[in-house]
């Protein structure tokens, strides 16, 4: 079983994916592959100095992260110049990882899921945990210390609600939720899709 895990920023998408490696799932998170291939020598830095110039190149050679967010959030083109260096490293990462799993089902965290298209055919089942984007701002500016203004930005740039939800096999709506219960609802989850023979 592959699943393929999203949701918005400050969703609860990475408290799902903690809870479903607690019931056995081997987890791929493809925003810690991201920044590992654009860390000093990753595999994606040649190009994207090729692309973008020295000037998003940080003082020890990996990805100067802000000032790429500032190129990418005002100019779509370049957005989509990044993507494309960045996605066939990605995918081609997720995979050597999920090849090492042993048998366990997989769960592919993937901020993009929607977005970037082709993880749909790769994944059995699409999970997405989704909430207001109230509650979205409000987490995101409390945990991180950005302004709303900039969360807003990135909520702007990432699929609406609506399309993840209409990509989705299943939906947990992380609003309001005690972790109990957010707990409870991918314990049935598991159940209904890992844990019963049918798969059903």
């Amino acid at each position: 079983m592959r699943i393929g895990l999203t949701g918005g920023i400050g969703s609860g998408k990475s408290t799902v994916a903690a809870m479903l490696v607690d019931h056995g799932a081997a987890l791929i998170d493809t925003d810690a592959i991201a920044r590992a291939i654009a860390q000093p020598h990753g595999a994606a830095m040649p190009a994207i100095k090729a692309a973008f110039g020295a000037d998003v190149v940080s003082a020890d050679g990996g990805l100067d992260r802000a000032r790429m967010r500032e190129i990418v959030f005002s100019d779509i083109q370049a957005k989509q110049r990044l993507e494309a260096i960045l996605h066939p490293l990605i995918g081609q990462e997720a995979e050597r990882l999920a090849s090492e799993a042993g048998g366990a089902p997989i769960v592919f965290d993937i901020p993009l899921l929607v977005e970037s298209k082709r993880w749909r055919q790769l994944v059995d089942r699409v999970l997405v945990v989704d909430a207001n984007e109230a509650t979205q701002l409000s987490r995101v500016v409390a945990r991180s210390g950005w302004k709303a203004e900039a969360v807003q930005a990135v909520i702007a740039q990432q699929a609406s609600r609506a399309a993840r939800r209409a990509a989705a096999d299943a939906v947990i709506f992380n609003e309001a939720l005690s972790m109990e219960s957010l707990a409870r609802e991918v314990q049935q989850l598991w159940i209904r899709w890992v844990a019963l023979p049918t798969g059903a």
